[in-house]
């Protein structure tokens, strides 16, 4: 809240002005209360300390001496996350996160109606007294003082400052061991609200200390919108907008009579007056809910019910049908609502006929939930990537905070505006394809499948998608496999995922490395099945093949002596052995750290013998598109990211990563990579299932493990995407189970056709360049 110079101009008329009598009553008020304090305060040790001037005197000084000033906080607000709608240019809600749902406005954007409905409520002389009805106050206090709870009394100031002291308290609540974070939520209230005896009547004066001072420092406009934007409307719902959203689908300059008096009704005990609850808001002594929303008007109200419509009942001036009606199945809130009329009537701010017309109204919510957390999405695994990124990526930490606490209230409660880099329209087709053919549960079988789709210049995550539902009830995932939160596009630290075995798609370091130590694809190779004795590790030392290891081709398929360019596109499990004898296997694995990829826990990958260079290593999908993506970006890696900006609730950029690409692998070695891997993707070539065939040249690379997980990972010069399908868990056959007439084991073919096809059409590709004649080379003799 910003403290206004210019009220006066822009202040409606009376009664929303401050009067002389209100200016000076704070001073007054401020006297009359140091002088009550000086009595309460040693009031209660009143049967062992004589009440001398001396401890009163001592007593008043205490007032005088307690915090005289209150710092506004900023409100907790909501963070939004955006995604860009391609049709109009507009950056549109994809979901929000809060701890608290507040849309803040200002004085203008709350109708008057609404103005007068809670001050002829909570505090009718509001704009005649400097902040503190005496009156009220002072009987709250000596009734406290004498042993009973914290009465009330309090102004809306005073009301205001109790806000502002809770939402401190809950901005700061950490869950423990011991408590919930519910727990500590309910404490900060029970603290400002019904502390009794000696605390009680402390915590009262503290808070007309800071009221009056709240009252010399701000205009009455702002103390009274800063209350409408920071009170508690139920639940989870703050201030004025986000109330007049969610239980009446308008806004607060919006809201009628009969729609100003509920919230001013709910505002006095907010978890209560709901009016959103289907089962109950309150509980009889028999166990009986009540106050519930229901069809149609409740057949059981008695005279008494519905205080305040009894006396229209009686004097004829409405109907008994009219009577049931009002009732409309919310019987506390509506006698709240009438007490609230029946305020407004008696300061003139309604007519008797505006009372009446508006008492025999039922109230009708029109519920409109918040858009809140990735499950309310239609992208919720890429949401829930972003949140991730929030959560815990150390790229991130000087926008979102360095502790998983900062980062949490980051993400509920700063307000921030995150954009990121998806694409509706690849996402879309993306999901289409997903659930076209990939089964959300295969009985037997944890069976998953995913998949993202990165655009190779930028690293930008256009799309992901996933078999799954999503949920973030930890008890519902782990009762149904239709239901996960992990993201298994993602890694350990954007998923919560550790990625799955690779299969041959690893293969693309060994032939990145093969071109950088100088080989062509043309040259001949003994790729016959044989034992490979050794191969040279300079880093870990020399692996040996002590069980004298033979590792088989997929399919029976025999060993031949050919070339990279052959073993690539046949995917040629012995021709990369061999390719790799040849090699050292700390080059293959520094060629997969330059090229971005981890394992998916975040640990480097390990080349540790022959079968880990046909894809042994859990990586996640994403970080196989961006090393894909580097061969088709003429060697340049680009990190992946979800997130394009940040803007925080003062409408500053927060320094978040941009595009970081750097050149990993050369010019050279990337086209001649890109050339044999469009081998795979012609006819003949193990992807070619997955080619949209649109004109567009591909790079691909398949890959399998052990009949438990399939790949397919393709690119055009522009957009890469990687298609993973197989167990999430376990060691099902994914070989020998079908869905819809289609084998598993297949679905990442046509998952990925479409897919690239959409993407070619969104971002048409080039030509790959030609690769330089040395690396392509002529056949050698083999060994």
């Amino acid at each position: 809240m910003k403290r206004s110079s210019k009220d006066s101009a822009k202040a409606p008329a009376p009664p929303y002005t401050r009067t002389l009598a209100g200016v000076l009553g704070g001073l007054v008020g401020l006297v009359m209360l140091s002088a009550i304090a000086g009595l309460l305060v040693v009031a209660p040790l009143a049967p062992v300390l004589a009440i001398s001037g001396h401890a009163a005197s001592r007593a008043v000084s205490l007032f005088d001496g307690m915090p005289s000033y209150l710092e506004i906080d900023r409100l907790m607000l909501p963070t939004t996350i955006y995604a860009r709608d391609p049709a109009s240019g507009q950056d549109v809600e994809l979901t929000s996160f809060y701890d608290q749902n507040r849309v803040p406005v200002t004085f203008d954007q709350v109708a008057p109606v609404m103005y007068d409905a809670i001050l002829a409520s909570e505090d009718p002389r509001y704009y005649e007294h400097g902040g503190i009805d005496i009156v009220g106050t002072t009987r709250a206090l000596i009734k406290n003082a004498q042993g009973g709870a914290t009465q009330g009394g309090s102004s809306i100031s005073q009301q205001y400052v109790k806000n502002v002291l809770v939402q401190r308290c809950e901005r700061d609540a950490v869950e423990t061991e011991t408590q919930s974070r519910d727990d500590v939520l309910r404490e900060c209230w029970l603290d400002a609200t019904q502390a009794s005896g000696v605390e009680g009547y402390q915590r009262k004066l503290q808070e007309i200390r800071y009221a009056i001072q709240v009252e010399q420092q701000y205009s009455k406009n702002d103390i009274l919108l800063g209350y409408l934007n920071i009170a508690n409307f139920g639940g989870t719902t703050y201030g004025i907008e986000a109330a007049a959203r969610y239980y009446f689908s308008t806004t607060a300059a919006g809201l009628t009579l009969t729609q100003a008096a509920t919230l001013a009704g709910i505002v006095q005990n907010p978890n209560t007056f709901r009016i959103d609850r289907t089962t109950g808001s309150i509980t009889g002594a028999d166990g009986t809910t009540y106050n519930k929303a229901a069809d149609g008007a409740i057949d059981d109200v008695t005279p008494g019910t519905l205080a305040g419509l009894d006396s229209l009942l009686a004097d004829g001036t409405i109907t008994p049908e009219q009577y049931l009606a009002a009732g409309d199945a919310y019987s506390a809130t509506k006698g709240r609502q009438l007490y609230v009329l029946d305020r407004m009537r008696e300061d003139g701010r309604i007519t008797p006929e505006q009372y009446v017309a508006a008492a025999i109204e039922p109230i009708s919510p029109v519920l409109q939930p918040a858009h809140v957390g990735c499950v309310a999405t239609s992208a919720p695994f890429f949401c829930q990537y972003v949140v991730n990124t929030v959560r815990s990526d150390p790229d991130y930490a000087e926008a979102f905070g360095e502790t998983a606490q900062e980062r949490q209230q980051s993400l509920t409660r700063e307000g921030l505006n995150i954009y990121t880099t998806l694409d509706w329209r690849l996402q879309n087709a993306s999901q289409d394809a997903m659930r076209r053919y990939a089964p959300e549960t295969v009985a037997g079988m944890d069976f998953g499948s995913a998949s993202v789709s990165i655009e190779a210049t930028t690293g930008r995550i256009l799309a992901i998608s996933q078999n799954n539902r999503f949920t973030e009830d930890a008890d519902l995932a782990a009762s149904d496999p239709a239901y996960t939160s992990l993201v298994y596009a993602g890694d350990l630290v954007h998923g919560v995922s550790t990625g799955f075995e690779t299969g041959s798609t690893f293969k693309l370091f060994t032939l990145v490395d093969w071109l950088e130590q100088g080989h062509s694809l043309s040259e001949s190779v003994n790729g016959a099945l044989r034992t490979i004795p050794r191969m040279q590790d300079r880093c870990e030392g020399t692996w040996i093949n002590r069980e004298n290891h033979v590792v088989r081709n997929f399919g029976g398929v025999p060993g031949y002596t050919g070339t990279p360019m052959q073993f690539t596109a046949q995917s040629l499990n012995s021709g990369f052995i061999a390719m790799a004898e040849k090699l050292d296997l700390c080059d293959i694995e520094n060629v997969a750290a330059r090229m971005g990829v981890t394992r998916g826990n975040g640990t480097p990958v390990d080349v540790d013998g022959a079968a880990a260079i046909i894809g042994t290593n859990s990586i996640a999908p994403v970080a196989m598109a961006a090393a894909f993506a580097t061969v088709a970006n003429n060697g340049i890696y680009c990190v992946p990211r979800a997130i394009e900006r940040v803007v925080n609730a003062d409408g500053m950029e927060l320094p978040v990563p941009g595009d970081r690409c750097s050149q990993s692998i050369s010019p050279e070695v990337a086209a001649a990579t890109a050339f044999a891997l469009q081998g795979v993707m012609r006819p003949g070539g193990t992807g070619s299932g997955g080619n949209p065939n649109d004109g567009t040249p591909m790079i691909g690379k398949t890959g399998t493990h052990e009949q438990l997980q399939t790949w397919l990972v393709e690119s055009s010069t522009r957009v890469t995407t990687a298609v993973w399908a197989g167990n999430a868990d376990g060691k099902a056959d994914v070989f020998r189970v079908s869905h819809n007439g289609r084998v598993l084991s297949t679905i990442r073919l046509p998952i990925t056709r479409e897919i690239q096809a959409t993407a070619n059409q969104l971002y048409p590709g080039g030509a790959f360049p030609a690769p330089p004649g040395e690396l392509v080379g002529r056949p050698r003799a083999p060994d």
